[in-house]
């Protein structure tokens, strides 16, 4: 693929230097740039030689010298300049094997690529990389990087992820601690599969291997509607979810004596199942597993608190706020204690059951438009609605099904408001469009 720019940064050495959108990099110091990660570890010298071709073939060598950090001011029409390693694997788990058909192409694609993870924090196996690939993240210190793990049971691993290769995993890692590559790990639970002993298991193995492995998130499997022909999974319970819990607190007791972190974390999901309360926010530590679902609810139970006092009197609109199963009760009391500090305030709250990917799946951030929709049709929905930003594509307004937040609004003829699903902002939103007019 050629390394086409598409963007230029106004005030950049780029625009300094006459590079125009549709020109394409050719090299950087005499070598070719083969993706983003050699992109940045050539642009990182404070003198360069930049090779570019311009959209009438014609061949610019520029010298520039330039601050250590300092950017080109360029953007390319590929994110990480040439295409995405797709998975190898097929992982009796796996999410994307369970989506129906009909959804956008870019939900069906199976990324398994160490750039990804270290420009976008993706999760991958190390299955499909070569000993080269592992040598090249040593080599330009890609990291942390974050790996799927799901087990360090070699036999095991190979089951899970239906791949003959997949047994290494152990001496990969290693490899890369060796090196002082930072790497943050994952831990898909699969109930009687790579739960209770062999979670166990696996998180001693990983903590041989600290503080290079920084810390192990554990989620549940993701159950849809759609798992004809797929491995019989069976979802997590109340008592399943209750008995992860009690198999893993020894292990966090020791290590929180041991290096002041439990190391491992469940996700919140696991807390909600079984009725045991979500831990105070010291045990996150950073909250550096929040994507994993892990901290969430503490982090929105104690925003809402702190923003509190912030929320004004003489507030006399009504919100609807929609959420899924998991978050409901955390949603409904934020909102019963908002409408106790300011009287005029009305909060409906409106719990959207997953009629799309099935009733299994429980988290807001699965949750499809036309789900919300039909479930906003059947209540009385207040002035505006409120919607969690993680409901939508990443910078966008759509949602996973490609309906727009403009269509919802269309339909009801109501504005709608984008919060952070942190509820960092809840509060200040109430505030700016609670007021009469």
């Amino acid at each position: 693929m050629e390394n086409k720019i598409v963007k230029i940064e106004p005030q950049s050495i780029a625009e300094e230097m006459g590079i125009e959108v549709g020109d394409s990099l050719i090299s950087i110091n005499g070598k070719e740039v083969k993706d983003i990660i050699d992109y940045r570890f050539l642009m990182a010298d404070e003198y360069v030689v930049v090779k570019i071709q311009k959209t009438n073939k014609e061949i610019w060598e520029l010298e520039i010298e330039k601050e250590y950090d300092e950017k080109l001011g360029v953007e390319f029409e590929s994110g990480i300049l040439d295409s995405a390693k797709s998975c190898r694997n097929k992982c009796i788990f796996c999410f994307i094997d369970q989506l129906p058909k009909g959804m956008r192409k870019t939900l069906y694609f199976k990324d398994d690529d160490s750039r990804l993870s270290f420009l976008q924090g993706n999760f991958v196996t190390l299955t499909n990389m070569s000993d080269d690939d592992i040598d090249r993240i040593i080599k330009y210190r890609i990291s942390p990087i974050n790996i799927s793990v799901q087990t360090t049971n070699p036999e095991l691993r190979k089951k899970m992820l239906n791949n003959k290769f997949a047994g290494n995993l152990m001496e990969r890692m290693k490899k890369l601690s060796n090196a002082g590559i930072t790497m943050n790990c994952q831990v898909v639970l699969c109930p009687g599969i790579n739960s209770g002993e062999e979670f166990s298991k696996t998180v001693n193995d990983l903590y041989k291997l600290y503080p290079s492995v920084k810390n192990i998130a554990g989620v549940p499997v993701g159950i849809t509607s759609y798992r004809e022909g797929l491995f019989n999974m069976v979802p997590y319970d109340s008592q399943s979810a209750l008995k992860e819990i009690e198999n893993i607190k020894p292990i966090q007791e020791k290590f929180i004596k041991e290096i002041g972190s439990p190391f491992v974390r469940l996700s919140d999901e696991f807390y909600v199942l079984s009725g045991i309360p979500i831990p105070k926010a010291e045990f996150y530590g950073e909250f550096e597993q929040f994507e994993d679902g892990i901290g969430m609810i503490r982090t929105f139970r104690d925003n809402i608190n702190m923003s509190l006092d912030n929320l004004k009197d003489g507030i006399h609109k009504s919100f609807t706020m929609v959420t899924g199963v998991l978050a409901y009760e955390e949603i409904e009391n934020a909102a019963k204690m908002l409408m106790e500090k300011s009287r005029g305030l009305k909060i409906n709250v409106i719990k959207v059951i997953n009629e799309f990917f099935g009733e299994k799946i429980t988290v807001a951030g699965l949750l499809t438009g036309r789900d919300i929709l039909n479930y906003l049709k059947r209540n009385e929905v207040g002035d505006y609605i409120i919607l969690p930003s993680n409901m939508l594509k990443s910078d966008e307004d759509v949602f996973l099904d490609d309906v727009k937040v403009l269509d919802i609004e269309k339909e009801l003829n109501k504005k709608v408001l984008v919060c952070n699903y942190s509820g960092e902002d809840l509060v200040d939103i109430i505030n700016k469009n609670g007021r009469e007019e």
